[in-house]
């Protein structure tokens, strides 16, 4: 993967920044209980009608992934971060609930960081793409939780990043990834030569991978 070398990057504390509204009375009801509910979430900001979550509030989260709790706050603070506050996006994020217990969530989603903690991000994709595969948890969720579980944290590189439709569509625009590229359903093959790249860019920049996914997003956000 090779992206052109005038990619317009963020700088960290703009990315760190990144903050999406939600609202917390449509996610209440849809978790198994509301232990679920992270409390970092209560302390977000107002701005307009709803509070808006950011990056570093879902990394204060991940400090806690050695517990099942933490695991937990974990998942819904990254699910409440990339879905908004649609009652239809909502429902359907929630789904992970519905088809899959407590107890087989925290399973597959304790062992599934552990691979990334052992091995890195791109076993840990086939992890949560396989044998540790929550229902309804997809690609483009599961990366948002390996990016902030393992991102900041001592993983073997590359580190994790989030990849998504919106991600996806700026590579296919740059002409990053060959013809046939799909926009969801990425192979661990494609997420690897994904992260490679985005890690290799990263370095070529002196800056950090989620600064080259944040402006792949913002550029795929853009394109018609």
């Amino acid at each position: 993967m090779v992206l052109p070398d005038d990619v317009d990057l963020p700088d960290r504390d703009t990315v760190l920044g990144q903050a999406i509204p939600f609202d917390r009375a449509r996610w209440i009801p849809l978790l198994p209980d509301s232990t679920w509910w992270p409390a970092v979430l209560d302390e977000c900001p107002d701005v307009g009608r709803w509070p808006r979550v950011d990056r570093r509030a879902v990394f204060s989260t991940a400090g806690q992934v050695n517990t099942a709790e933490g695991r937990r706050h974990l998942l819904v603070a990254a699910s409440v971060w990339g879905t908004g506050t649609k009652a239809q996006s909502v429902n359907w994020r929630a789904r992970v609930f519905e088809h899959s217990s407590p107890a087989d969530i925290d399973a597959r989603l304790s062992e599934a960081l552990d691979v990334l903690q052992a091995r890195g991000a791109a076993d840990a994709y086939w992890a949560f793409n396989n044998y540790q595969r929550v229902p309804c948890l997809g690609p483009a969720f599961f990366t948002k939780v390996l990016y902030f579980a393992g991102h900041d944290r001592a993983t073997a590189p590359p580190r994790p990043v989030i990849l998504d439709s919106v991600v996806s569509r700026a590579l296919q625009a740059d002409d990053a990834v060959d013809t046939g590229w799909p926009e969801n359903g990425w192979t661990t093959d494609q997420y690897q030569l994904y992260a490679d790249g985005v890690h290799e860019y990263a370095q070529s920049r002196g800056v950090l991978p989620d600064q080259v996914e944040a402006a792949l997003f913002t550029q795929g956000k853009q394109l018609p």
